[in-house]
């Protein structure tokens, strides 16, 4: 068995010592193609399909460039053709009452771009894939700061039923939290009069959502079928993020891949893992089940996935997390009040005006407004302000509640 999980960041150092006067080479360096990088999946789910078309770019600060208005379609083994249509951004979707994927049938994906040329995927049969059994999580520990700290949280593992023999899985994950800002806008303040009404809609709750960006894949070679125990997923360190600070929720989804596709991520897990220094392996070039037709050299990028997917959902509570005592995750947000003394002027000049000091830190500062303070009588006696992203949840994540949630606080 392989168990391999990467995460995909990549940090290079380069330090070059110069001791003698040295010219400067500059290289001349051939013309540069774009290739084609196709991102695409199909599953046995009822749902809309999507390819994505784009194309390699050279300068690290350069925008990827997309793929309009090529000619997308998928055919399967029994002469049935699904075209996927332009929805912009270089992306092509399927209408999910046209295709649904089923294990055992081969597909097939067709590329035809408006500059003429055409790509297609190598046959790729749909495999059967296990229920994941369960989807649970632990107290536990991860080295960061190069190995020298230890980290607390949580990891999430899960156990899988045993799949045919030679069993290639991969895994991705959808996470969902839900989160609350600490200083929001209750209040607005109206420059014209001075005059300070209630928020009828307080963007005080809301919800994050993250896709996994992991590589996440395992093999059984061992020539019989084997359950999976206590695979790990993800970890989460509760003081760095605000994911367990009410409510968090996992989507685990399990696949089931060729040889071909566990070879293709497992090779870009390495690339992507390559240290850098002069001691590292080199890169290798990470194969592509796409071809152009009429030219075979042309190096495509990308994998065209067929897959049978399971999948299971697990929701962690705050009141689950605080028996584990952990550390926890603190805003760096702060809130103040300020009045008209705080700004003084000249002798004889008119004091400051309370539009003058929401114009000084909403206005000129880009602050939030959140509340009033009053003394005796009700007299305004300072105004309260924050920072928008502690003031409005909105502008971090969304206020839609999502359609599987329920609170379980």
């Amino acid at each position: 068995m392989l168990r391999v999980g990467h995460k995909s960041a990549i940090t290079v150092f380069l330090i070059l010592f110069l001791c003698t006067c040295i010219d400067p080479y500059n290289p001349k360096l051939g013309e540069y193609t774009p290739l084609l990088v196709v991102d695409g999946l199909i599953t046995d789910l009822n749902s809309s399909y999507t390819i994505k078309l784009s194309r390699t770019f050279q300068n690290q600060n350069e925008t990827p460039q997309t793929v309009p208005d090529a000619k997308v379609s998928i055919s399967d083994n029994l002469g049935n053709i699904t075209f996927f249509k332009y929805k912009g951004n270089g992306v092509y979707k399927s209408d999910s009452t046209e295709i649904k994927g089923l294990v055992g049938r081969t597909y097939v994906l067709h590329i035809y771009t408006k500059d003429g040329a055409e790509y297609e995927s190598d046959p790729c049969i749909m495999q059967s894939v296990p229920e994941i059994d369960s989807i649970y999580y632990a107290k536990d520990e991860k080295l960061t700061s190069n190995g020298t700290k230890y980290q607390k949280g949580i990891s999430i593992y899960l156990n899988s039923s045993g799949g045919d023999i030679d069993q290639f899985y991969r895994w991705t994950f959808d996470e969902t939290w839900k989160f609350k800002i600490p200083y929001p806008k209750r209040y607005n303040f109206n420059m014209a009069d001075s005059s300070i009404t209630v928020v009828n809609n307080v963007k005080e709750y809301c919800w994050k959502n993250r896709k996994s960006t992991d590589i996440l894949i395992y093999s059984n070679t061992t020539g019989q079928p084997l359950s999976i125990k206590k695979e790990p997923v993800f970890f989460i360190a509760p003081d760095q993020s605000d994911r367990l600070l009410i409510q968090y929720s996992i989507l685990v989804k399990q696949y089931s891949i060729s040889k071909n596709e566990y070879d293709f991520w497992n090779n870009l897990k390495q690339v992507s893992e390559s240290s850098g220094d002069i001691f590292s392996k080199l890169p290798f070039t990470v194969v592509s089940n796409i071809k152009n037709v009429n030219d075979r050299k042309e190096r495509v990028l990308g994998f065209f996935q067929v897959s049978a997917v399971k999948q299971k959902r697990i929701n962690i509570t705050l009141s689950e997390i605080l028996e584990l005592n952990l550390p926890f995750f603190h805003y760096s947000c702060e809130q103040f009040a300020r009045d008209p003394s705080d700004y003084p002027k000249s002798p004889g000049a008119p004091p400051t005006t309370w539009a003058e000091i929401y114009a000084i830190w909403c206005i000129t500062s880009d602050y939030y407004f959140v509340e009033p303070q009053y003394s005796s009588g009700s007299k305004l006696s300072k105004m309260v302000f924050a920072k928008p992203e502690c003031a409005n949840c909105e502008l971090t994540g969304t206020s839609a509640k999502p359609d599987f949630w329920i609170d379980f606080n």
